[in-house]
């Protein structure tokens, strides 16, 4: 039972305005952008120096496929700075199906409970369950 009378209306727009979110985000990629620096392992290079940072900075997309990491080197320049932004709209993407899946269990904590075959029962159909054929 809702705790207040208004509290089912303001999930739903809570949900409803959350949905448009989403369909904003846009382009987005899986993956973790990682900024690394390597010694090369000659011994009379620089980097070989106590302290030195090492060459680079390299930049790789990480990600799991399959249970497998898939590492992707990227060049500094228009190739990273897209895929910055991808990785920024998953993580955004990420939060905002995680704040939908918070609001719908409020709303199904919060609709109250109608005996079978009453109004209010819900179609499992029209909430995209089932594909029909075209």
């Amino acid at each position: 039972m809702p705790e207040e009378p208004d509290e089912l209306p303001e999930l739903e727009r809570r949900r409803a305005e959350l949905y448009q979110q989403l369909a904003r985000v846009g382009d987005f990629r899986p993956g973790s952008l990682n900024e690394v620096r390597r010694k090369c392992g000659k011994p009379n290079c620089a980097c070989a120096a106590p302290g030195h940072p090492g060459h680079g900075p390299q930049y790789n997309l990480t990600r799991r496929v399959e249970g497998r990491t898939q590492t992707r080197h990227l060049r500094p320049g228009p190739e990273l700075d897209k895929i910055r932004r991808e990785a920024a709209a998953y993580q955004r993407f990420r939060d905002l199906v995680g704040q939908v899946t918070e609001v719908n269990e409020a709303i199904c904590d919060a609709r109250p409970v109608a005996p079978p075959g009453e109004a209010g029962d819900e179609d499992p159909s029209a909430t995209g369950g089932e594909k029909g054929g075209s």
